[in-house]
């Protein structure tokens, strides 16, 4: 069967089916990945070894004895470290959170898994306090590509993708404020949805507000599917949760190779965004696929502008809300960007919030008639691609900021739309390209279904590094 860690939650449970490999041997083969490549890539604050492999071997006992917990019993998955995590802390990325604890709760996401038998090997880096589309923070450093190691694999999620992509566990579990899960997902060659806001409980409530959503992190659409399902259990600390699904997204129905009858728009700039040129052909070819796939698929945009001014608004008075109680001394141990866009954030006035709040009503209300037209919409994910790491911005970008290069992914927060990210192919470079799918408010099943039908038409098996070269300084 190979390296273990290079296969997927599905492929891992259909070998503790058979009997042709156990939930140790897979969990043993991801901590042995993690030791490998984790010094080059920097995508773990905390590895947990030994409760691992603990919950592995509990696991490989139910399997003998037949009383799995559920459906992901025994595959290995990663936290990202804003997710609370009993018995572990959750640093945020932040030298100013006391590591002491008490942590004794689970986010309702980190629950789920558990619940259903999964084995927790780690968390993953996130800028601190997830502001950002890249992850590096004062506290864990550098976090790096494994398609290249000198590039960012994105963020704020951007952990949970390097994790992915290269092996160190086949499922994660990734937040979403403003793209924090597709961003790193272009990056890497990995899948993701940021479901539909509520889908997926989460708690405690995001300072970001109902910008941030919960949503699993792959290397396929059907290990998107497993996760989602055990994530999106009911759980009363989130008064904003949706009723869980009535049916399960690995039960959609109908052929996913088939979706003849769909309106598909095609939007190569969302009306206002720069693409480079080899992500914007990549990104057309894939639509085109679409078309072959028997959807109507035609080029229109929803018509609305760049409503970048107005997520800052709401993004940036979140970010002063998370560090109003730090002292002076704290505030200058931060992130030198996020105490710049604080000191911005907390100078908004009451008014100023209420029009990005009002803007993104509008939003909402012109995607809500655009849907009445098209089941979905294509984009890019991002108009580039991996850039020098250590960076919030690419080197000579208009923007210092990390929303002068996301256009297409931030607009889908303030609509609480579901938005996936998949691959799309290879640019000259060698680097990956993402398609961004969007649907309805509470369409995910139709996401997950399009999207199953264009990784069956053009499949991807994502990055297994043998080797990534000397590791690098984080």
């Amino acid at each position: 069967m190979g390296d273990a860690a290079d296969l997927t939650a599905t492929e891992l449970l259909e070998g503790y089916r058979a009997g042709t490999l156990s939930p140790v041997e897979a969990t043993e083969a991801v901590l042995a990945r993690i030791d490998r490549d984790d010094p080059y890539l920097n995508a773990f604050c905390l590895v947990t070894g030994d409760s691992a492999v603990a919950a592995a071997r509990a696991s490989a006992d139910r399997w003998r004895r037949g009383t799995t917990l559920g459906p992901l019993d025994g595959v290995p998955v990663s936290v990202k470290d804003v997710l609370l995590t009993r018995g572990w802390p959750t640093l945020r990325g932040s030298r100013s959170i006391d590591p002491s604890g008490p942590w004794d709760e689970d986010a309702p996401t980190v629950a789920r898994v558990r619940e259903a038998g999964a084995v927790i090997v780690g968390k993953t880096t996130t800028p601190e306090f997830a502001w950002k589309g890249v992850t590096d923070s004062p506290l864990t450093g550098v976090t790096r590509n494994p398609w290249d190691p000198s590039r960012t694999p994105g963020g704020s999620s951007g952990g949970a993708a390097a994790a992915v992509a290269a092996g160190m566990a086949p499922l994660a579990l990734g937040t979403d404020g403003g793209g924090s899960v597709r961003i790193p997902a272009a990056f890497t060659g990995t899948f993701t949805l940021k479901p539909t806001y509520g889908r997926v409980p989460h708690y405690p409530a995001s300072p970001f507000g109902t910008l941030a959503h919960a949503g699993p992190m792959t290397r396929s659409v059907p290990d998107a599917a497993l996760l989602l399902d055990a994530i999106c259990g009911a759980d009363a600390r989130d008064w904003s949760a949706l009723p869980p699904p009535a049916a399960a997204f690995t039960g959609t129905p109908g052929d996913p190779a088939d979706l003849t009858g769909l309106r598909v728009a095609f939007s190569p700039r969302l009306g206002f965004a720069a693409v480079d040129p080899d992500v914007a052909a990549l990104v057309a070819a894939a639509a085109r696929v679409f078309t072959e796939l028997g959807a109507a698929v035609e080029e229109a945009d929803p018509g609305f502008a760049d409503p970048v001014e107005e997520f800052e608004v709401l993004w940036f008075a979140g970010a002063a809300k998370v560090v109003e109680h730090l002292p002076p001394h704290a505030r200058a141990a931060l992130d030198p960007g996020l105490r710049e866009i604080c000191d911005r954030g907390a100078a908004f006035t009451a008014g100023e919030y209420l029009d990005a709040t009002a803007r993104r009503m509008e939003l909402g209300r012109i995607m809500g008639l655009f849907h009445e037209r098209y089941d979905l919409l294509l984009t890019p994910t991002l108009p580039i691609t991996a850039f020098e790491a250590g960076r919030e911005a690419p080197a000579g970008a208009a923007s210092p900021r990390w929303t002068g290069w996301t256009p297409f992914t931030y607009p889908f927060n303030m609509t609480q739309q579901p938005a996936a990210s998949l691959p799309c192919g290879l640019t000259p470079e060698g680097l990956p390209a993402g398609l961004q799918v969007v649907g309805a408010r509470h369409a995910d099943a139709l996401v997950m279904r399009a999207c199953r039908a264009f990784e069956l038409a053009r499949p991807w098996h994502g990055l297994r590094p043998a080797a990534l070269g000397a590791p690098v300084p984080h």
